[in-house]
């Protein structure tokens, strides 16, 4: 039987990783520029913190965690998001003690999900997010959503939709909840059995029901905005007062909810409204989780952050036609024919070109000349430097401008000097 790769995962070729590394790069000359700065945790963690940090109700703990026991008997999770897992390195770090809060991270990762995979949301996913603790200053949930709009659109992307919404503090939200039960309860059996739970446990994630959205008792549910009490409603029109401030256009919709009990204040979502995206048009979502930090015996400590999978902000590049622009052109292709001396002067001029940062490569499958310089065009170089018996003797080779089809010839000593020039010079 031929070995695949497990369903719902991909091998990221060559050719597409240096697209990665690209938006990548973006992504981290952005967040420098905000100075928030990299954390890296463990690519599994104790189930509990998931558990704790994600919420026992939501389908992600209920159904798509790939879970284990290790030799010790011990219960452990592949992360299948990363709010938990800095959460937790920041209570067991004491990083709630800096004296510069709020702490201001972000992290790349493969997350795990055990889901139907579909186009831009496989099993092993990969995410970038940010995480800022230790701040409820209204501004700051501006300036992560700021931060994750200036990614996309710095990228070039256009066809970008923002959605806010306030899920109130403690007071309110439990006013809204009394409500929501109130509401949905005359209609418990007609909604979907995870529906008639979350009834009970988590009523707020019942607007967030995929099988059950177009039911009538959604389009005239309670909104959280009607039962904002005078602080909540301040805190909101703060944040919208410092998007507008930013020129940053956003649609307040009172149905998108985040539904862990710790979750409070701002919500958003950013979305593609390109043509061809897909039925699921989320790129990125976040929001306030003030209660967060306590369920892992940390003070009370407020959050926020996003997460954004990489793979959908790809595939929103490729359906807006955006060009990632990635130079896959090699400077220098040294080609070494004749004798054993020759190959051994080859390997050593690659070798002093790597070592003073020019990228070069050469031949490993003993071509000849002919062959080598197609290998040379396939690497798409710049230059190609000629050595054979005749120039070893000589003590000089021939560089070749592949473009132009000028050509050079140089003391063998001075190769990289004189590289350097022509590079320079191109």
């Amino acid at each position: 039987m031929a070995m695949k790769a497990p369903r719902g995962t991909v091998d990221i070729l060559p050719e597409d990783t240096a697209k990665w590394q690209y938006v990548e790069n973006k992504i981290k000359e952005i967040c420098e520029a905000y100075y928030y700065h990299e954390i890296r945790t463990p690519i599994f963690e104790h189930t509990e913190v998931f558990q704790r940090g994600v919420g026992d109700s939501t389908d992600i703990v209920q159904k798509e965690m790939y879970t284990f026991e290790d030799r010790g008997g011990r219960s452990l999770t592949l992360r299948p998001e990363g709010t938990a897992a800095v959460a937790r390195a920041f209570v067991e770090n004491k990083l709630f003690g800096s004296p510069n809060l709020p702490e201001k991270l972000y992290y790349f990762g493969s997350m795990f999900r055990y889901e139907r995979p579909q186009k831009g949301r496989m099993r092993q996913l990969n995410q970038f997010g940010v995480e800022a603790m230790g701040s409820e200053d209204p501004a700051i949930d501006a300036e992560v959503i700021d931060l994750a709009m200036h990614i996309y659109r710095s990228l070039g992307l256009k066809s970008l939709k923002l959605v806010i919404n306030s899920l109130g503090d403690k007071e309110s939200r439990q006013a809204h909840r009394d409500a929501l039960v109130t509401h949905f309860d005359p209609y418990r059996e007609e909604l979907c059995s995870d529906c008639q739970s979350r009834l009970d446990n988590n009523p707020l994630r019942v607007l967030d029901c995929k099988k059950d959205r177009d039911h009538p008792a959604m389009k005239t549910a309670p909104s959280i905005l009607t039962y904002l009490n005078e602080k909540s409603q301040a805190y909101f029109e703060q944040v919208k007062a410092y998007l507008d401030a930013m020129d940053i256009s956003y649609t307040v919709d009172p149905n998108l909810v985040r539904g862990l009990d710790y979750y409070n204040h701002t919500a958003f979502e950013i979305m593609s409204e390109a043509d061809g995206f897909g039925a699921i048009t989320t790129l990125a979502g976040g929001g306030r989780y003030d209660g967060l930090i306590n369920e892992f015996g940390g003070p009370n400590t407020p959050g926020i952050g996003f997460g954004m999978g990489l793979e959908r902000l790809l595939m929103a590049l490729q359906v807006e036609n955006i060009e990632i622009p990635v130079d896959t052109k090699l400077d220098c292709f040294v080609a070494g024919f004749g004798s054993e001396k020759v190959r051994t002067e080859a390997v050593k001029a690659v070798h002093q070109l790597r070592m003073a940062g020019i990228q070069a490569d050469t031949d490993y499958q003993h071509r000849k000349m002919k062959g080598q310089l197609k290998a040379a065009d396939r690497l798409k170089a710049r230059f190609v430097i000629f050595l054979g018996d005749d120039e070893l003797e000589k003590q000089i080779v021939t560089i070749k401008n592949m473009e132009s089809g000028d050509q050079k010839e140089v003391p063998m000593k001075d190769i990289v000097s004189e590289f350097k020039v022509l590079l320079e010079e191109s």
